[in-house]
């Protein structure tokens, strides 16, 4: 699906590691890179063994600074800017839907495509160089899908969004801490990276289920769904980590979770 030097992925005890990997192009994602993100994300929900996603840069320069803008140049009628956004939004709501929670690791430029990818992990840490926004009304003068818009509004809100995006400006990383953009900042990449293993080696440690459920739910919130969680409360409370979760806690030990 694409070239093995343009996306890596490698998976550790239960952490796997996503790496973008074309650090000359500042990791611009071509079509091929974005399928094969979408490849790997659903098929994480079929793998028992995985417990956290990291998902980072290669080099010490971006994240990943959007699209690479030679897969525009073949764009001659409408339906080629629909069928473009609607590739990405099925990418970026399998990286929704992957039932682990996912960590983006950001350094350096993280733009366009690079920050919608960020935007749909459930949590974010950055370095001290990092840059993220949508410069786009000064570069391409295209435009996000109403699908991305929701995504960032429902993060910085929706004021914030159009003043991104009409300045074009990038928010850098005090900025980024101080709007939840990320949780927490680090001096370099390296620090970043090693942050978001213990990070992930934390989250292996609490109860699959509860995070399932909590991701889901807040997605169906932001897609406007009806509210209807039945399924989400019966998963949980009807399963063995849940009776596991009960047994340990009055046992004075450490739950032995399971995910089922």
């Amino acid at each position: 699906m694409t070239e093995p030097q343009d996306l890596l992925w490698s998976e550790d005890n239960g952490v796997g590691v996503i790496t973008l990997n074309r650090p000359k192009a500042r990791n611009s994602l071509t079509f091929a890179m974005y399928e094969a993100i979408r490849d790997i994300c659903e098929r994480a929900a079929g793998n028992e063994n995985l417990r956290a996603v990291i998902i980072t840069g290669s080099g010490d320069k971006a994240f990943a600074a959007g699209t690479d803008i030679s897969a525009f140049r073949d764009f001659s009628k409408p339906q080629d800017a629909l069928d473009y956004e609607a590739r990405i939004d099925k990418v970026l709501a399998a990286l929704e839907a992957v039932p682990v929670p996912t960590i983006a690791a950001i350094s350096g430029a993280c733009t366009g495509g690079g920050a919608a990818i960020a935007a749909c992990c459930d949590l974010r840490i950055g370095a001290r160089d990092m840059r993220f926004g949508f410069p786009i009304a000064r570069t391409l003068g295209n435009c996000l899908s109403n699908n991305n818009l929701a995504r960032l509004s429902s993060m910085l809100g929706a004021h914030r969004v159009k003043e991104i995006i009409f300045t074009s400006r990038l928010i850098e990383a005090e900025e980024a801490l101080a709007l939840g953009l990320v949780s927490e900042l680090h001096d370099d990449k390296a620090a970043v990276l090693a942050r978001a293993h213990e990070l992930a080696e934390t989250l292996k440690g609490h109860a699959p289920l509860t995070m399932r459920a909590t991701k889901e739910a807040l997605r169906r919130l932001r897609v406007g769904h009806d509210g209807d969680d039945h399924d989400l409360i019966v998963e949980c409370y009807m399963s063995e980590d849940f009776r596991e979760g009960m047994e340990a806690f009055l046992a004075k030990r450490k739950p032995d979770w399971k995910g089922k």
